[in-house]
């Protein structure tokens, strides 16, 4: 009976021990995000507009060696005069990774006073030094926010 309950504690042993090194595999690594200002190119913003919406659009890529978190990017509209006349904000729920390229889509209702918008970029740990650049691949389906 002592054999039989030791080759039953040596088999479940065997079994959580696979089992950890499974998980540890599968495990992401934690990486710290981007302290301070973070590199990313993007493209010119294009923007279109319909009978009732003006619809922002422009594709971002992680620069950094590091993940980007808590992107945020403020378009305001101005009118002819420089007032403000409304906007958008856009906010990335997850880290974006190096080299990751995501779209930004940012919406408005339309307004006849529209003449130019303006994008402020922030990240929760500092600012954002973007670069235009005049193509980037746009990213898959399932990355598109």
């Amino acid at each position: 009976m002592a054999g039989r309950l030791e080759a039953h504690v040596v088999a479940a042993a065997v079994v959580l021990g696979l089992s950890a090194s499974v998980v540890a595999q599968q495990a992401p690594k934690l990486v710290a995000p981007v302290r301070g200002p973070a590199k990313v190119e993007i493209t010119r913003p294009t923007t279109k507009r319909s009978a009732t919406k003006v619809v922002t659009t422009i594709l971002l890529k992680n620069m950094e060696s590091a993940p980007i978190a808590g992107l945020r990017v403020e378009e305001n509209w101005y009118d002819k005069q420089g007032n403000p006349v409304g906007g958008d904000v856009y906010r990335h729920q997850k880290p974006i990774q190096p080299g990751e390229v995501i779209t930004i889509t940012l919406r408005m209702p339309r307004n006849p006073n529209l003449a130019r918008n303006q994008c402020v970029f922030r990240h929760a740990n500092g600012s954002i030094q973007q670069t235009v650049v005049p193509k980037l691949d746009a990213p898959a389906m399932a990355k598109q926010q």
